[in-house]
C-alpha cells in the first residue's frame, strides 16, 4: 500500500507542477493599446444592405384586395352583368398568378324570401361566378362554393342600398 502512495505522489506532484507552472496571459488594458494595434485588428463592416419589401407589399396588398372585392348581383338574379365580368376578370388573373391558392366562393343574399329560396340562390350566384372562372382557365379543383342565403348580410339595414350590398359573391382564401 506504501508503494503505491509513493506511486501516486510521483504521478500527481509532477502532474500538479505542469498545471500550476503555466504562465498565464496578461491582457493589456484599452489605454495601453498602440495605435498601430487598432488599426490592424479593426474589421469594417458595410453597413446593411436596405430591404426591398415593395414586391412582398404589392403581393399583400393584391391578395387583399382580392378577398376585398365582392360581385354583385340584381334582385333575385344569378347573372353576371360587365361590371361583375370585369371583377372576375381580375380575380382570374391573381388565381392563375397565384397557382398554389384556392378560394371559396361564398354566395349571398338580400333578406327578402324564404330560406330555402335564398340558399337556392347564393348556390347559383356562387357556381354562376365559379363558371366564369373556369372558363378563364382556373381549375375547378381550386374552387368550392357555399351559399350563405341571408345569413350573412354585411348591411342589416332594410332598403334597398343596404339589399343590393348584401347580394353578393364573396370571395376567401384558402
Amino acid at each position: 500500500m506504501k508503494k503505491l502512495r509513493v506511486l501516486l505522489a510521483m504521478l500527481v506532484v509532477p502532474g500538479l507542477m505542469l498545471t500550476a507552472s503555466c504562465a498565464k496571459k496578461v491582457v493589456k488594458p484599452e489605454a495601453a493599446v498602440s495605435k498601430a494595434d487598432t488599426t490592424a485588428q479593426r474589421v469594417v463592416t458595410p453597413p446593411p444592405a436596405p430591404v426591398d419589401n415593395s414586391a412582398q407589399e404589392a403581393a399583400l396588398a393584391a391578395r387583399q384586395k382580392f378577398q376585398a372585392e365582392d360581385v354583385y348581383f340584381a334582385f333575385d338574379s344569378a347573372v353576371l352583368n360587365a361590371t361583375a365580368q370585369s371583377v372576375l376578370k381580375d380575380k382570374a388573373g391573381w388565381l392563375k398568378a397565384n397557382a398554389a391558392a384556392n378560394v371559396v366562393i361564398e354566395g349571398n343574399c338580400d333578406e327578402r324570401g324564404t330560406v330555402a329560396y335564398n340558399l337556392a340562390l347564393g348556390e347559383r350566384r356562387a357556381a354562376s361566378a365559379k363558371a366564369f372562372l373556369t372558363n378563364m382557365g382556373v381549375a375547378p379543383a381550386r374552387m368550392a362554393t357555399i351559399s350563405y342565403g341571408k345569413e350573412k348580410p354585411v348591411d342589416p339595414g332594410h332598403n334597398e342600398q343596404a339589399w343590393a350590398k348584401n347580394r353578393r359573391d364573396h370571395f376567401v382564401i384558402k
